[in-house]
């Protein structure tokens, strides 16, 4: 319990920190007077003030914030500090400010991943092969258990990925593969079949398939400065991109809402990668700080999204959105994210207990 809540905690707190570095970093670049950095919400714990800005720690360690000069639309500012308000600064100045958090939050799981990679390397699944099914394209080809597949059709295999792929637009034509079987290369014909699976959300799919299943092995890459940074920026787009699939799936229904999470699962799963090693949960912050910053995007109210979405509107229209509309709309953004945490948390006390609520509903 210690290492979760210890885990949370660094977690949560380098999240908060680089999110609103990104914000605190471009507006003090664009002249913007900072009032507050807070690392949590509520009462004061300590701080200090530097210059005019008071940079201090909250009790409730949820979130974070950056208040600025001239922030809310409608406040009255004294006419020395119009020079440094956020609101009187370009529109597009605006939304750069507010952008830079939840980018600040994809370039810090660019750092880790860079970082973990270029220390640690890689770790690829080799294209061995682990289970054959009876009577499909591969038993009929004469694959076994413990073959290495080094080619299909003269194109050199590295990862399981590769002939995975290989095989999927294979189109059910007929492959070659260059099979290691001990000391021994062989080359056996092999047919895919379409056959249906399911994919990484659960839906059904029809691919192109031999029956087979990867044996777990796995080699040891490393990488070198180039390789890893390349490497930390295709990461972090994949994982951008799964993550805007994810949102989407979940609000079509294709994904159940009983895979969402809260703190308690996030504090679960934070100490045990805490206890399986510091790769492991920096590699966990990173995956968070994407979901994170691509969840702070939704153009909702309240979130940096909404902020964005009536920029946006400003910004083509010339005008600001009326102050009845932003208020009407941030009532509604607060609502349905006390609805949603209202709901992660019951997730996560179900997964917990599961046995406790069943009496009440």
């Amino acid at each position: 319990m210690t290492t979760n809540i210890f885990a949370f905690i660094i977690v949560l707190g380098v999240l908060i920190f680089f999110h609103e570095l990104g914000h605190f970093l471009v507006a003090r670049l664009f002249g913007v007077g900072v009032e507050k950095f807070s690392l949590g919400f509520g009462p004061r714990l300590f701080g200090k003030k530097i210059g005019k800005t008071d940079y201090f720690l909250s009790a409730i360690p949820l979130g974070g914030y950056v208040k600025m000069v001239g922030e809310e639309p409608d406040a009255e500012i004294d006419p020395a500090d119009i020079p440094f308000s956020f609101t009187h600064k370009h529109v597009l100045k605006r939304i750069l400010i507010v952008a830079a958090g939840p980018f600040f939050n994809l370039l810090l799981a660019a750092i880790i991943f860079f970082g973990v990679f270029n220390a640690y390397g890689i770790f690829i699944l080799k294209p061995t092969i682990g289970e054959v099914q009876e009577g499909g394209p591969a038993h009929k080809s004469g694959l076994k258990k413990g073959d290495l597949i080094v080619a299909i059709d003269g194109v050199p295999l590295e990862k399981w990925e590769d002939m995975s792929q290989i095989i999927g637009e294979s189109k059910g034509k007929n492959l070659v593969a260059s099979v290691r079987r001990g000391e021994s290369t062989l080359a056996l014909n092999i047919v895919p079949e379409l056959r249906t699976d399911k994919n990484l959300f659960g839906e059904e799919i029809e691919r192109y398939m031999i029956g087979v299943t990867a044996s777990g092995d796995m080699l040891p890459k490393d990488l070198n400065l180039i390789q890893a940074f390349s490497m930390s920026i295709t990461q972090t787009y994949k994982i951008s991109k799964l993550t805007v699939i994810s949102i989407v799936k979940l609000i079509q229904g294709a994904i159940s809402t009983e895979t969402l999470g809260g703190p308690i699962m996030i504090a679960q799963m934070a100490g045990a990668q805490a206890k399986a090693g510091v790769a492991n949960l920096l590699y966990f912050i990173a995956l968070i700080s994407v979901n994170l910053g691509i969840l702070n995007f939704l153009p909702i109210p309240v979130l940096d999204g909404g902020h964005l979405f009536f920029f946006g509107i400003e910004a083509v229209t010339g005008r600001p959105v009326s102050t009845r509309v932003r208020e009407i709309a941030q009532q509604a953004g607060i609502f349905l994210l006390l609805f949603l945490m209202v709901f992660v948390f019951y997730n996560d006390i179900v997964r917990i207990f599961p046995d406790f609520f069943p009496q009440f509903f």
